[in-house]
């Protein structure tokens, strides 16, 4: 007998100014705790509408984790790392990085960046970064239902981006009164957050700007996920990872496994120590181990 998976939770998003300005609207998708939430630590939902030219932002470092970015809207960065509308990056921070996100001029901006745990095995792992295009992401369309896949295997998709943690990221649009069946691990933590219109999950809908979270089972097999959109269609992206189990520390940029970790990160950044990602991605191009 198949496993079906329901909503247990469905929270409300809330908007408040973010720290690129007064254009900048930043949402918290995860609002609960680790514990619950494993392995996803925090998801924003970031909206930029910059009417001047202005720089904002700037370099920053980062450590013990993996950035997971969804270009929804817009663009960012320069070269080969740019990333436009519908365009996916994972940053593996890893042992320490510097990361430089600096917007010089009007822009209107959607950007999903999640901060995604390391396996504690590779909480220090050399860091890297993969890009995957909109145009190279892995897509169906049929019955009404479009789904893009940037990273994991669903729907019969499967994306080329490599993965420490086990992470499916679809993003998935539905006509109006449409419903699919698609299958995800029954042992991934798992939620819905809605972008425009509203979905179903059973009995249960989630509108847009809410995040539903899944129930979640410890047998290593697969579960049904029975989608519905609502009368005026819906785009949704699904997020579901396998939860590692082990606790962290967090503390401004960095994560740990402990609090040594948090100090000794803040050391090595004061002294320099670490490298700017781009500099350290053209090192490792050629190495994802």
């Amino acid at each position: 007998m198949s496993i079906k998976r329901k909503v247990i939770s469905i929270q409300t998003t809330q908007p408040h100014q973010g720290f690129l300005g007064a254009g900048h609207t930043a949402r918290a998708v995860i609002q609960t705790d680790f514990a619950q939430s494993d392995p996803f630590i925090m998801l924003m939902d970031d909206m930029l509408d910059k009417k001047d030219d202005i720089p904002v932002g700037g370099p920053h470092p980062h450590a013990g984790f993996e950035t997971v970015s969804l270009m929804i809207e817009g663009e960012i960065g320069d070269g080969t790392h740019k990333m436009k509308d519908g365009d996916f990056q994972i940053m593996t921070a890893g042992s320490g990085v510097v990361h430089t996100e600096t917007i010089a001029k009007k822009m209107k901006m959607q950007l999903m960046q999640l901060w995604l745990n390391l396996p504690k095995e590779k909480r220090w792992i050399k860091p890297r970064l993969q890009d995957l295009s909109s145009e190279q992401a892995p897509r169906l369309s049929e019955n009404g239902v479009e789904i893009k896949i940037y990273s994991g295997s669903f729907a019969g998709l499967q994306s080329p981006i490599s993965n420490y943690v086990p992470l499916i990221l679809a993003d998935i649009k539905m006509q109006a009164g449409v419903s699919t069946k698609q299958n995800i691990p029954a042992s991934f933590t798992a939620f819905i957050y809605v972008l425009e219109g509203s979905v179903q999950v059973d009995d249960q809908t989630i509108n847009q700007n809410q995040v539903g979270w899944l129930d979640r089972f410890t047998e290593n097999k697969a579960s049904e996920l029975n989608l519905k959109a609502a009368e005026y269609g819906t785009r949704f992206l699904l997020y579901a990872a396998q939860p590692q189990g082990s606790p962290i520390v967090s503390h401004g940029p960095f994560i740990g496994d402990s609090p040594e970790d948090i100090s000794r990160l803040y050391r090595e950044y004061r002294e320099g120590r670490m490298e700017d990602i781009l500099t350290v991605a053209a090192k490792n191009s050629l190495d994802l181990d």
